[in-house]
């Protein structure tokens, strides 16, 4: 009866899992691809496919450093109620903030919900990792901002130098679609585990696998939910990002979309090389604040304070909101649930 109890649950949990990776890609589709269609170099249908190819990549190649936090960080381990917890509290937050038109953080969704439920089981969360995270956010779109404007500022002078603006506009083009493919495959490997990374307990207890061979398949189903989510519904949250923040043209572009992967890759590989935890940033925050540099270096009235004040509040009030909401619906489960 416990088994068969537990796999129901199990099958619940990555239901919902594969919907968050599904809320993934719907809402944060415009992560990668806001920059390359904003300045008008490729059409929203082939920017979306794109990004689901080369997300799936980067999830399968570097999603197992940030499934690590997510999973064996934050927390000493995820049971499968609280796994089940986590997922629900950020799939509801997601989609409720998608259906507003409002590009949410995802990460901050899901390390909220992790927050919040170790504080009601545990007792404790790890600070220091913690902190890093909190750190990391605060940098991460001041770093992306300042990149932006200096990659713009070379690359500006570099093209200069051409007197054939045609071919000028064709590399831009061609660059801005290669930054496109490498910020999808940094969104990959940033993003997966704030789908899948909570199971790893669980999966490792189920299946008997080692670490790496679990953390690879939950990437898998995760980065199938994230491709099919930006391919169907990711169109929705692009046009905010692409076109209310600040007008793009293709240099202001790609020097945007440069800096921010540049800033997503950093720091999913470089606290993963040297402390073993990736640091799961906001895609999107990071995303933005390499937009607003370019709004900045260009011309700063030409910033949609509006829409940025709007993003900015519901990204604070995220991880509160839902630490929130996995306390209260794991209070309110585990009295039907037996301990597993």
């Amino acid at each position: 009866m416990a088994l068969s109890l537990t796999f129901v649950l199990l099958g619940i949990g990555l239901a919902l899992s594969f919907y968050m990776a599904w809320s993934l890609g719907a809402n944060d589709a415009a992560t990668p691809t806001d920059c390359a269609v904003g300045a008008g170099v490729i059409s929203l249908k082939k920017a979306l496919i794109l990004f689901a190819l080369f997300s799936m990549i980067g999830a399968l190649t570097q999603g197992f450093m940030v499934m690590t936090t997510i999973g064996k960080g934050l927390v000493p381990n995820i049971d499968l109620l609280g796994a089940i917890t986590v997922v629900l509290a950020a799939c509801i937050w997601v989609t409720f903030c998608t259906w507003k038109g409002l590009e949410i953080s995802n990460t901050h969704s899901v390390v909220g919900s992790v927050i919040g439920y170790g504080l009601i089981v545990h007792g404790t969360i790890d600070t220091r990792i913690v902190t890093g995270i909190a750190l990391a956010w605060a940098i991460s779109p001041l770093l992306s901002a300042t990149l932006a404007v200096l990659v713009y500022m070379a690359l500006k002078r570099v093209f200069r130098r051409s007197i054939n603006e045609n071919r000028v506009q064709r590399a831009i083009s061609l660059l801005l679609i290669g930054s496109l493919c490498f910020s999808a495959y940094c969104f990959g490997a940033n993003d997966v585990g704030n789908a899948t990374g909570v199971y790893v307990t669980v999966a490792q207890k189920i299946g008997n696998m080692p670490d790496y061979n679990t953390m690879l398949l939950l990437a898998a189903f995760g980065s199938l939910g994230i491709a099919i989510g930006g391919l169907t519904w990711g169109s929705r949250v692009v046009a905010t990002v692409a076109y209310k923040i600040v007008r793009l043209d293709p240099l202001s572009g790609l020097s945007a979309e440069v800096a921010n992967a540049l800033v997503i890759f950093l720091f999913v590989t470089l606290p993963y090389a040297a402390f073993g935890y990736g640091l799961p940033i906001s895609t999107s925050i990071a995303s933005v604040g390499s937009i607003i540099g370019i709004g900045i270096a260009k011309d700063r009235h030409s910033i949609n304070m509006s829409t940025i004040a709007r993003l900015v509040v519901t990204w604070i009030a995220t991880p509160f909101a839902t630490a929130i909401m996995s306390a209260t619906i794991y209070l309110l489960l585990s009295p039907f649930v037996p301990s597993m």
